[in-house]
């Protein structure tokens, strides 16, 4: 992998608000697209929020009306977007996330694997695999939040041997845990790096969970950037949104 230039956007992701997390997924894009990033990289479930259990009616199948509405912001900042997604197939809701190119051809598709079932009703149906997207700046693996967690998808992704892994977050809290529940996440993505011997982007939302039993907890941001060694490289606010380009060797 040659230097990167990445974006990582902590946008304020309001569950259910399509046509404004729309908005501000452009406003971000122009914003990277300014700073000349090669890849954008968003939130978990971006769209519509996590545990959204309204999603198992309005979320999309992939590729479907979302995705082809990403892939044309895509080309219009000439600009790969990594973005989590609430994904509709055959009856069943996934948490997945997908990589795009700047020509709008979605790469990979990763469903979420270790779900948190008990929070939505019905729940997120598991994905069951990883890999990696071998892409002009590199080799691209992702992975989904609570995925990380787990060192049995940690090393099955450390195998495909990934330049980069990008993660969406949707890493919430009792408003009263932030800003200290921010140095929990740090932990999860600085160690997800060392394991992989690989630089981590960890980007996070801003916003509230509206539904379920975790209803009022709060996205505190904090988004993190990895090295490969597992050292902090950059951190973005807490609870408030922000665009940041750095520069990933």
């Amino acid at each position: 992998m040659n230097t990167l230039k990445i974006a990582i956007c902590q946008i304020l992701a309001l569950d259910g608000d399509r046509a404004g997390n729309f908005v501000r997924i452009e406003n971000a894009l122009r914003q990277a697209s300014r700073a000349d990033a090669q890849i954008a990289c968003f939130p978990e479930t971006a769209l519509l929020g996590w545990v959204n259990s309204d999603a198992h009616d309005c979320a999309c199948p992939i590729p479907g009306a979302d995705t082809d509405r990403l892939a044309a912001l895509a080309r219009k900042y000439d600009t790969y977007i990594s973005i989590g997604l609430a994904e509709k197939d055959a009856g069943n809701l996934y948490d997945s996330a997908v990589l795009i190119d700047n020509e709008g051809v979605v790469l990979l598709k990763h469903r979420k694997i270790n779900l948190l079932a008990e929070l939505m009703t019905p729940p997120y149906t598991p994905g069951e695999h990883v890999a990696v997207a071998h892409t002009p700046l590199g080799r691209i693996a992702l992975l989904i939040c609570a995925d990380t967690f787990q060192d049995d998808l940690l090393e099955k992704t450390a195998r495909l041997k990934p330049d980069i892994l990008l993660v969406p977050y949707g890493w919430a809290a009792p408003e009263q845990q932030w800003p200290n529940h921010g140095k929990e996440m740090a932990k999860v993505v600085t160690n997800a790096a060392a394991r992989l011997n690989t630089p981590v982007i960890g980007t996070n939302s801003i916003g509230k969970i509206t539904h379920g039993p975790w209803a009022g907890r709060i996205y505190g941001g904090q988004s993190i950037a990895s090295d490969k060694k597992g050292n902090i490289i950059y951190t973005l606010a807490d609870r408030k949104p922000e665009t940041k380009t750095i520069t990933v060797t």
